[in-house]
């Protein structure tokens, strides 16, 4: 029996403060955000955001960054190397102020000519809590002709600062570290973390390189180097090479300002560029070089700006219908491309991650920024503005055109409780457990009489398609919403509709994949030409409106048997040719009849049973997707409106189909 451990009384003794490396070490996320993976990227960031800060000053303007396998990571710059000799004025070493000591750096005086101007670090806390929640770090640093280095463990130091000397013209600082696996619950940075960092890095600091060299598990090395000369207008052209509604702009100033009256006056510089596509849509906010994920005064800017802007274009040339309601920024950014680049000497951000900032001031300035450049580029550029315009009138008419839709069907999307009286010959099981219930979908009243009487009936639901369903890849949503077949299936289904980046469909009822009832949904369907178009048309439903479903492997194909073979007495099903040869070899020379198999309707219950619906004796196929670019373009080409890419499809692989076509 646990030994029962009796409270104390809180009292004046309750009181205890962390001390040391503990503040760090016992409660990373106050520092990092979080405890878990998120923490432990942050803290790389931490360690890189020190040399982005060195070479946008100017010095040095390549960054090194090495992981290895056992997750020890490295970042190496070029830049004046950090101090950590003896500090006269605070009568300790630096290095103890840098590493050991929370709020201690270089960076608090940015407003008044300090050793930085534009810094991602700003609270002096970064490289002290990334070290206390290191399992080792070694720092070394170069700088006029000396090379210092130095070695902590667990938040301590383990070494004496090392004086050594040194190349006079080398410079610059190398961090080595492994994360903790007493502080964060997972050290596992992935590659694509570190790629994405570095990019955004490179995107905000034109002409700096930043080299990775990622360690693969059997000791190799592979390498991968970002640098955007053009900084933010580069990135903007390489995400919508040559599809667009306008080229590529970007616009840039500089602002001094303060949040309150009573506050000092700081600097700003802004850059903002930007294009409009249909292909790409995407908005990104970086503030001194850190991507602000949740966006703060830039983002509320950027919505109030470019609304305000397209609308008073729209409205001062005419373009509005009578009594239309205006446009709203989710109509613009519909086609919007945006990234936004600040630096400012002074910076309120929301906490230490650095996601959001709110400076009241950088709210004001970047506003009238915007507007004053959205005005100048459409003065200066008539003929894109009237495109741009004209593409955020059709996204908000489409967006109206939705919600109407969706106040029109939404009977129809939110299933009654009663499904079994509210759909027309759906057969439900007993069960209500979603972890355990199959929903078979059966092609035709025939098949769903014989599956019906060969289910079992405790977990076991059948729904019948009567003909074939709509192309939902062709189909607009008018018709989709209004085909009883589809507004069935998905009401069984019970977890509403998703349709993924498409602007048209903006306001329809929301995709709850809790929601869903079956473990299983199972398309049932004869084994020839009818029966596979049936099956096809009924995937593309599935790929068009709940793609969920078939990425969690939710979706399956009921195989159906070819042929039947009897002999001795005994059945034998083929699947597929090759198992037909196989039976019929085994069996030698007894004697047997080979007949093609009979439609689903046709079937006796107990085959039915046996070779569709049994799950110790059925095949299922599960739905996966492999590969999701060419998944679309499968479809594309064979159920879209790709009419050329489907002529050339079956020019090239038709003949491999010509035996099972009528002829």
């Amino acid at each position: 029996m646990a030994k029962k451990i009796e409270k104390k009384d809180y009292d004046a003794q309750s009181i205890t403060s962390l001390k040391g490396a503990d503040r760090v070490r016992k409660r990373p996320a106050v520092i990092f955000g979080s405890d878990g993976l998120e923490g432990c990227e942050h803290s790389f960031f931490e360690i890189l955001s020190n040399s982005i800060d060195e070479a946008r000053e100017g010095y040095g303007n390549t960054i090194n960054i090495t992981v290895f396998k056992d997750h020890t990571m490295q970042v190496e710059d070029f830049g004046r190397g950090v101090p950590l000799d003896w500090n006269e004025k605070e009568q300790r070493y630096n290095w103890e102020l840098v590493y050991c000591e929370l709020y201690a750096g270089g960076k608090y005086e940015n407003n008044d000519g300090g050793a930085y101007e534009y810094s991602l670090g700003l609270n002096g806390l970064g490289a002290c809590a990334t070290q206390c929640a290191s399992e080792f770090m070694e720092v070394t640093a170069y700088t006029g002709g000396v090379k210092y280095s130095i070695g902590f463990q667990k938040g301590e130091p383990v070494t004496e600062l090392i004086k050594e000397d040194c190349a006079k013209n080398k410079r610059g600082t190398v961090v080595r570290w492994k994360s903790d696996r007493e502080v964060f619950t997972d050290i596992n940075i992935s590659r694509a973390f570190f790629s994405d960092c570095l990019k955004k890095q490179a995107v905000v600091n034109s002409g700096l390189t930043l080299n990775l060299k990622w360690q693969n598990p059997d000791g190799s090395f592979e390498t991968e180097s970002y640098c955007y000369e053009k900084g933010i207008e580069g990135y903007v052209e390489e995400l919508v090479g040559v599809n667009y509604i306008s080229a590529p702009v970007s616009y840039s100033a500089e602002r001094v300002g303060r949040d309150r009256e009573d506050k000092s006056d700081y600097k700003l510089k802004m850059e903002f560029a930007f294009c409009f596509s249909n292909d790409v849509n995407l908005i990104e906010y970086y503030h001194n070089s850190s991507f602000l994920q949740h966006g703060g005064s830039p983002d509320k800017a950027a919505r109030l700006a470019f609304a305000s802007s397209v609308d008073t274009y729209l409205r001062n040339n005419g373009k509005y219908n009578k009594n239309e309601s205006k446009i709203t920024f989710a109509d613009v950014e519909d086609s919007l491309v945006l990234v936004v680049s600040s630096f400012s000497t002074q910076t309120s951000y929301e906490n230490q991650t650095k996601k959001a900032i709110t400076n009241e001031f950088i709210y004001k300035a970047m506003t009238e920024f915007f507007r004053q450049s959205i005005e100048v580029y459409f003065a200066e550029n008539r003929a894109d503005a009237d495109k741009i315009c004209q593409q955020i009138l059709v996204n908000k008419r489409s967006r109206e055109s939705a919600e109407s839709m969706r106040v029109k069907t939404k009977t129809k999307l939110t299933a009654p409780l009663d499904i079994n009286n509210s759909v027309e010959k759906f057969a439900g099981c007993r069960s209500r457990d979603p972890e355990k219930c199959e929903l078979y979908i059966v092609e035709g009243d025939s098949a769903m009489t014989s599956c019906k009487l060969a289910r079992n009936a405790e977990f076991q639901a059948i729904i019948p398609v009567r003909g074939k369903t709509l192309n939902c890849l062709k189909a607009g949503y008018d018709r989709i919403f209004k085909s009883d077949i589809i507004m069935d299936l998905i009401k069984v289904i019970g977890c509403g509709i998703e349709i993924k980046g498409g602007k048209h469909a903006k306001g329809v009822p929301g995709f709850d994949y809790d929601a869903l009832r079956w473990n299983k949904i199972i398309l049932c369907t004869d084994a020839d030409e009818d029966g596979f178009q049936i099956r096809t048309l009924l995937l593309t439903m599935f790929y068009s409106l709940l793609p969920t479903l078939i990425e969690k492997g939710r979706v399956y194909i009921a195989e159906t048997p070819l042929y039947e073979i009897t002999a001795g007495g005994k059945t034998y099903f083929a699947y597929s040719e090759a198992e037909k040869a196989k039976i019929l070899e085994e069996l030698g020379n007894v004697r047997f009849t080979l007949q093609r198999s009979k439609g689903l309707g046709e079937n006796e219950p107990e085959m039915m049973s046996l070779t569709t619906m049994a799950p110790a004796t059925r095949r299922l196929i599960r739905i996966m997707p492999e590969d999701k670019d060419k998944t679309f373009e499968m479809f594309d080409v064979l159920l879209g409106d790709n009419i050329e890419a489907r002529k050339d499809f079956i020019s090239k692989f038709g003949g491999k189909y010509v035996d099972l076509a009528d002829i």
